[in-house]
C-alpha cells in the first residue's frame, strides 16, 4: 500500500509516494515529458513489497512538484532536492534507484552524500562523461503533448511495439498535457546543453564509494549502452553491469520480472 503526500524541501513542495516499512530506498524517475514518480515506479514498488520503505518523488518540474522560484532545473537542483527530501523524511541512510536522468541524479547523490547512500542502481542511466545527446533522446524531449507525440515517444523508449498499447498512449498523453508548461521550461532548445548538464566528471564518479549496479538494455537507443553504461565501468570503484538482450530503454517494463528480481537481490546485498 502506498500513500501520497507533499514534503517541503528548502521551502519548496515535493510530491512523494511512499510505501512499505524497512530500509529506505529512494526511487528517481527519468526525464521524458509526462514522467512522474508513480508512473515510473508504482509496479516496481508493488513488486518489491512491504519490506522496504520506498520513496518515489516527482522531481522538480515533473508531475506535481513545481520548479522552485527562479530555477530552471538541472542536475544540481535535482541532486540537492533528493538529498533534502531524504533529510526531511529523517533517513540517515538509504539506497537509491534511478532511471535515465534519475540514474545521473542517483550517482551524483552518492558522490555528494557518501555517508548516507548505501547502494545505487542506475538503470538505462545518463551521467557518463562526454556522453552525447542521442537523436532519440532529443526526440523524446521534443515530443509534443498529443496522442501522436506520446505514441512516438513510447515507440522510442520501448523496443517491442506490442508494449505501446492504446491505454499506455492515452495515459502518457494525458500526463504530457498536464505537465506541458513545466516541462517546456526544463529542457528548452538547444537541448545538447541539458544532456551535458546531466554528465558527471570522472573525478566525481571516482568518489562514489557505494556499490553500483548498472542495468541496461542492449538495444537502448535513448541512452545507448556504448556511450552511457560502458564508460561508467572505467570510472566507478565498485560497479557491476547487467545487460538485457532484446531490451530498449525501460527494463522495468520490458523485462519486469527479471528486473525486479535483479534489483531486489542487489538491494539485499545478495
Amino acid at each position: 500500500m502506498t500513500v501520497e503526500r507533499t514534503v517541503l524541501v528548502d521551502d519548496s513542495p515535493v510530491h512523494v509516494i511512499e510505501g512499505g516499512v524497512g530500509p529506505a530506498v529512494l526511487l528517481l524517475h527519468g526525464s521524458g515529458p509526462g514522467t512522474t514518480g508513480s508512473g515510473a515506479w508504482a509496479p516496481t514498488m508493488e513488486a518489491l513489497g512491504a519490506s522496504w520503505h520506498q520513496v518515489a518523488p516527482d522531481q522538480a518540474g515533473f508531475g506535481r512538484t513545481p520548479l522552485p522560484t527562479g530555477s530552471r532545473g538541472g542536475l544540481r537542483l535535482w541532486t540537492d532536492q533528493a538529498a533534502g527530501l531524504m533529510d526531511a523524511l529523517g533517513f540517515e541512510s538509504y539506497a537509491v534507484v534511478g532511471h535515465s536522468m534519475g540514474g545521473a541524479v542517483a550517482l551524483a547523490l552518492a558522490a555528494a552524500r557518501p555517508g548516507q547512500v548505501t547502494r545505487v542502481a542506475a538503470v538505462s542511466t545518463m551521467g557518463a562523461p562526454g556522453a552525447p545527446l542521442s537523436a532519440d533522446l532529443a526526440a523524446v524531449w521534443a515530443a509534443p503533448a498529443t496522442s501522436r507525440g506520446a505514441r512516438d515517444m513510447l515507440g522510442r523508449l520501448l523496443l517491442d511495439p506490442v508494449l505501446v498499447t492504446e491505454s499506455a498512449v492515452d495515459a502518457r498523453a494525458a500526463a504530457m498535457v498536464a505537465g506541458a508548461t513545466a516541462f517546456a521550461s526544463v529542457f528548452p532548445p538547444p537541448r545538447e546543453r541539458w544532456a551535458e548538464d546531466l554528465t558527471l566528471s570522472a573525478q566525481t564518479l571516482a568518489s562514489v564509494r557505494a556499490p553500483v549496479l548498472l542495468v541496461h538494455g542492449a538495444e537502448d537507443r535513448v541512452t545507448p549502452l556504448s556511450t552511457s553504461a560502458l564508460p561508467l565501468l572505467e570510472c566507478l570503484a565498485d560497479v557491476r553491469l547487467h545487460v538485457f538482450g532484446r531490451c530498449g530503454h525501460v527494463p522495468a517494463v520490458e523485462r519486469s520480472d527479471e528486473f525486479r528480481r535483479l534489483l531486489s537481490d542487489f538491494l539485499r546485498g545478495a
